[in-house]
């Protein structure tokens, strides 16, 4: 199977400090990804660069089959999404949040498949009315979560997502990410330092001071 992304010899320098030193990758259309690795060994470094957030300082970056580079960066946004450990929600309910995916594309929210998003999550149709400013950590983290896939992204880049996160909602998550994996066929690479979420990848991934270390 060809390689969804493809990474070749990519480094990223800061202000003479070396990040990220010659990772090559690929990964197939699929996967189901879990990266691990000791803090500030370059993991979210590597993300952010494979979600066009940040640029590569050398090497190639290919999403099916192009150069990033030759992508509106706003489309690709769209096909490889980048959900971060301290969501960042806006507006004042959650409604607000909802409807940002559609208004973006120019569209009236689906209130439907907002609700059924939401109850997948263990939200209720009311939590739409509710202020931001009230939702706990949990519920917050899985609001930014149904907003990166309402219209559901080719590849989806979660970074420590269930960091802070309760049992209960880390098995929300788990099961949701499971579903959209081998249901909708969305690749998912998933940074964790959780023993029990390493212990249960399918394919595990170890980024240490840099360096792509292990791959299994």
């Amino acid at each position: 199977m060809d390689a969804l992304m493809t990474l070749k010899q990519i480094n990223y320098e800061v202000a003479d400090k070396q990040i990220l030193h010659d990772i090559d990758w690929q990964i197939p259309t699929g996967a189901h990804i879990t990266v691990t690795g000791p803090s500030g060994g370059g993991k979210s470094t590597l993300l952010r660069i494979m979600a066009a957030m940040i640029t590569k300082t050398s090497g190639e970056l290919t999403f099916a089959g192009q150069p990033i580079e030759s992508y509106d960066p706003i489309m690709y946004r769209r096909q490889v999404s980048y959900c971060f450990q301290q969501p960042t929600l806006f507006g004042e309910t959650v409604a607000d949040n909802m409807a940002f995916p559609y208004q973006i594309r120019k569209q009236s929210m689906d209130r439907e498949h907002v609700i059924t998003a939401l109850t997948n999550f263990g939200l209720s149709e009311r939590t739409l009315q509710q202020a931001v400013t009230e939702l706990s950590g949990g519920e917050r983290q899985r609001v930014a979560l149904i907003r990166n896939i309402l219209f559901l992204p080719q590849v989806l880049l979660l970074d420590e997502v269930t960091a802070g996160l309760d049992e209960d909602n880390k098995q929300l998550i788990h099961a949701w990410l499971r579903r959209l994996n081998e249901q909708k066929h969305v690749t998912t690479i998933m940074i964790t330092h959780d023993a029990t979420e390493i212990a249960a990848a399918d394919q595990l991934v170890k980024v240490v001071a840099g360096r792509l270390e292990v791959a299994q």
